[in-house]
């Protein structure tokens, strides 16, 4: 890429979108700009507030998350700004020795069965014991070590994949509730290409997804022996979370960047392509950069870049999202009974309910809740109820408590169990949804892009949807745009 090549003491970087993906290219950005690279940057947001989705509060005491509560261990990105930021000393893990996840199924808890590698069964005796499947799934499951490999190149949903595989029934009770946890989606339309690829490639590998996935483990277990290391290692835990909360990142950014860089509070209304660049209209008046970080929803990315290419923003408009609901409830543990272990319980679709999940916060993460408080945090929404972000906040919190105590039982939490703190947020078309044909639509889109220089994509729309993977593709715009302005003054010296 190029800026070209006139003669420029710096390169004006615009990011629009405060979330986490434009904080870390800013973060990127001024980086550079404080060891002397040629570059400077705007940021643009329409709220007041910076970070997105990520926003934590304390409450007497107890970290209350309105957004994600922690990122996936195994993606570095997340955990390595936190430490680049000094925050390696709030990094704290989840309680994975109490992990316990339960599926509610006809009003009753019923435990994920030892054994499952994320939607892939690989115990017998677990899998043949749990109340979790029918006779006839588990029959279904024990065959499925027969499939042959099957080569395809064209994509289809998750859905499809488990079901024709495993069954109906582990797409309803499985699939579809972890991945609405995780994506707040619906299996039946997320592609399997995108959001599974291993598992694709394992059934072009082995066939059978139980065959592919006990050969993947028996390979982690022999690099593991072979390991020149002679201490041994503890498996990291699954989650990350910050000690005083996923604000702390936000927090620990924005103390970092130029105040007179930051337009917090300010919509973009317009960007255009000029004969050097780009030219953003935002509040009363335009400013003229050289390149553009686009780090708002894919939604809204659209509608601004459709003028400019409208190919491209159209394949970005059609991204589908997603929207949800968290409801945080602090209780007086000596106001309630005994909890089922584990970190919380799953809701399939089938149980016609309006909560997708809930979390027991307390249990997940130590050390972030006050003895003797418990902290559950539900999840409503997703692709197939949103008509309940129209809801009152009262009638969404009398729902929530009803639907506790029906699943977890009156002795545990009842009715007149009061909280002694609630806490709302709606997350309106928040999470991207990688829908069937996303790995061809990002193709078309990286196609139109190398056609605009200077503008790059970040966010959860393109390339992962966890914090990890937002940081990730909004650190490597940055890098990609400093880098070509270093080529770019060192041309033109």
């Amino acid at each position: 890429m190029c800026f070209h090549g006139e003669v420029m003491s710096q390169i004006r970087i615009a990011i629009i979108g405060g979330g986490i993906s434009g904080l870390a290219a800013a973060y990127e950005l001024e980086k550079a700009r404080a060891t002397g690279e040629p570059v400077s940057y705007t940021l643009f947001e329409s709220r007041q507030v910076l970070g997105g989705a990520l926003a934590s509060e304390m409450v007497n005491g107890a970290v209350i998350e309105k957004g994600p509560d922690s990122f996936i261990t195994e993606k570095p990105a997340a955990a390595e700004l936190c430490r680049e930021l000094g925050l390696g000393d709030q990094l704290i893990p989840s309680n994975d020795a109490a992990r316990k996840t339960w599926i509610v199924v006809h009003n009753r808890l019923v435990p994920l069965p030892d054994g499952l590698m994320f939607l892939i069964p690989t115990k017998l005796v677990p899998t043949a014991l749990t109340r979790l499947f029918s006779l006839s799934t588990k029959i279904r499951m024990a065959l499925e070590l027969l499939h042959p490999p099957r080569p395809s190149e064209v994509d289809e949903s998750v859905a499809a994949l488990v079901e024709r595989h495993f069954g109906a029934e582990a797409v309803d009770r499985l699939a579809d509730p972890l991945l609405s946890g995780i994506y707040g989606g619906d299996a039946a339309q997320l592609s399997a290409q995108t959001v599974l690829p291993r598992l694709v490639e394992m059934e072009r590998k082995y066939g059978s997804l139980t065959r592919g996935m006990l050969a993947a483990h028996q390979q982690m277990a022999a690099r593991a022996k072979s390991s020149t290391n002679a201490q041994k290692r503890e498996a990291p835990a699954i989650f990350t979370a910050l000690r005083g909360g996923m604000q702390q990142m936000v927090d620990a950014i924005t103390a970092r960047l130029l105040p007179e860089s930051i337009k917090t509070g300010t919509i973009v209304n317009a960007i255009q392509k000029t004969a050097t660049g780009w030219r953003i209209t935002a509040g009363s008046g335009s400013e003229e950069f050289e390149a553009v970080i686009m780090a708002s929803p894919a939604w809204a990315a659209g509608s601004l870049l459709r003028g400019v290419d409208a190919e491209l923003g159209d394949e970005l408009s059609a991204i589908p999202y997603s929207s949800s609901i968290t409801i945080n409830l602090v209780y007086d543990e000596a106001k309630l009974g005994s909890l089922p272990e584990g970190f919380g319980f799953l809701v399939p679709a089938s149980e016609r309910r309006s909560m997708l999940a809930c979390t027991f916060v307390h249990r997940k993460f130590l050390g972030r809740t006050p003895p003797g408080k418990a902290i559950f945090r539900c999840f409503l929404g997703g692709m197939n109820n949103e008509s309940l972000l129209g809801e009152t906040d009262d009638k969404l919190i009398a729902t929530v408590r009803r639907e506790l105590t029906e699943i977890l039982g009156a002795k545990v939490i009842s009715r007149n169990a009061e909280p002694e703190h609630i806490q709302v947020t709606r997350w309106r078309r928040a999470m991207a949804q990688y829908a069937v044909g996303h790995k061809d639509r990002m193709a078309r889109i990286n196609s139109r892009l190398a056609r605009l220089p200077g503008l790059h994509l970040a966010g959860n729309a393109y390339d992962g949807i966890g914090v990890p993977d937002c940081i990730r593709l909004g650190r490597k715009a940055a890098k990609e745009l400093v880098a070509a302005a270093v080529q770019a003054a060192t041309k033109t010296t």
